[in-house]
This record gives structure tokens, sequence and C-alpha cells, in this order.
């Protein structure tokens, strides 16, 4: 046991946890970790970990100082006294890891913060006005073509390789029409969708398409009365907008709505 009161339990692989006692004050704690996790790394091992409590934000907050990126969550496997369970929290640190600088600081910061889905679509229409939609194999609504942006890929490039994978053809997509905030839904957390302009689609066309199978049962285009039956009420809100666009206009929604309307 170290100073404060700081466990290092090893495992014997190279690995330890790292724990405290319950009656450590905040700033102690911190510089306490802090302390024990350097000098444990020091001495060859080549990896510590920190459990906490879901509500335990003194401990949350000596991790992230400390060095330790969040690594996730096991959810409801803490007893708690009320006879409930509740969650654990996994932070890491490596001695690998770059620490100090703006580097290191930041690399640990982008574990904990919030981060947001951001999800990229194409409208493509033809020359009536009708947008294309598609069938997904996971979802009982359609929607346009695009998907979720990959981590480190700009939303232009993931709405061209979405619609390159669903749809068979390489694209280069147009001017953003839309950025639209989506609240919580269905179980997801809240996101961004952005809306491409996508240009003109024939029937013709779209017939040569090749549609990824895994993902996409069919495409086809509708009018937005049509598309009223086939999206959900957000996505319809969000397309009624969009169509009605003209250039060089690009609309910010908040839950498929201009904010103050």
């Amino acid at each position: 046991m170290t100073e404060a009161g700081i466990r290092v339990e090893e495992a014997g692989d190279g690995t330890a946890v790292l724990g405290w006692p319950a009656e450590i004050e905040p700033e102690t704690l911190v510089r306490a970790v802090q302390a024990a996790a350097d000098q444990a790394l020091g001495r060859g091992l080549r990896r510590l970990e920190i459990r906490v409590s879901g509500s335990d934000g003194f401990g949350r907050r000596a991790a992230v100082r400390a060095g330790f990126r969040y690594e996730g969550t096991r959810r409801q496997v803490m007893p708690l006294p009320n006879g409930e369970f509740g969650d654990l929290l996994v932070f890491g640190r490596l001695a690998s890891d770059l620490m100090g600088g703006a580097t290191g600081f930041s690399a640990v910061m982008n574990s904990a913060l919030p981060r947001k889905r951001l999800i990229a679509h194409v409208l493509m229409r033809d020359a009536d006005g009708r947008i294309l939609l598609c069938d997904t194999q996971f979802k009982t609504d359609w929607e346009l073509p695009g998907g979720i942006v990959e981590p480190g890929e700009p939303p232009r490039v993931g709405a061209e390789r979405e619609v390159r994978e669903e749809l068979g053809i390489d694209l280069v997509v147009g001017r953003l029409l839309v950025a639209d905030w989506m609240p919580p839904y269905l179980g997801w957390d809240d996101a961004l969708e952005l809306i491409y302009d996508g240009g003109t689609v024939t029937a013709a066309e779209l017939e040569h398409y090749v549609l990824q199978p895994s993902e996409i049962k069919a495409a086809r285009l509708c009018t937005l009365s049509e598309a009223a039956a086939l999206v959900t009420p957000l996505s319809h809100r969000r397309l009624t907008i969009a169509a009605g666009l003209q250039p060089p206009a690009t609309v910010y929604l908040e839950d498929g709505v201009v904010p103050g309307s």
C-alpha cells in the first residue's frame, strides 16, 4: 500500500489495479493517484487500471488527472447499500502512453469527454423532384443513402463512401443542405445528421445501381407525400426543408425544426 492508502494490486502479467479508501480527501486523492501510478509504471508494470463507481465524480476526476483514459462501463456490477447494483467505470493507463503536453492531455480528455454520433446522408432527386430512399435491412423505416461517419473521416467523404457501399456508384456530393441535431431516440444517444446535395438521378440509372444486400433491400424514387408513409416524422420534417432549399442555402435544424420557428 502506498501513500494516502492507495493500493496497487498486481495481477502477475504486467498489469495491476489501483484503488483507494473511500474516506480520502478529493485533492489528496488526485495527488496520491498520480504519484502511485507514476511509481507503479516506473518499476516495470505495462498497464494500470482504475475501476470507479459511476456515481463517484471525484474518482473519475482523479483518474483523468492522473493520465488514465476512459475505456468503458461495466453496467450494474457494483452492489449498492440499497440492494441494487451500480455501474463501474474502467480507466486504463499504459506505460507507453504519452504523458504531459498538449497531446498527452488531449488524448486523455478525448477518451473521457462526450462524443456525438455523426451521420452523413445524401439527397438525390429526379427531374420531377422525387427523392431517392432506401429500404434498409435493419430498420422498419426508409432512409436517404448514407450512414455513420467513421472516426477520423470527413463527413463529406463518409457520405460518398456510404453511397458507394450501399448503391455501388461513385458520387461526388455537392453542398451541405442541412445540419440537424437529433435528440435521443429509440435507445440511441443524441446525434448530428448532415445532408448533402447528391444531384439528380433517373429511374433508368437507378435500375443499374448495385445494392449492398447486407444493408439495402430496395431503393426507389418517392414524392414527399409518399415518403411520409415510409420515413420517421423527424426524417420527413428534415426532408421537406432540405428539398425546398435553393442554392446556396444551408439550414441548421434541431429535431427537424428551425430553432425559434
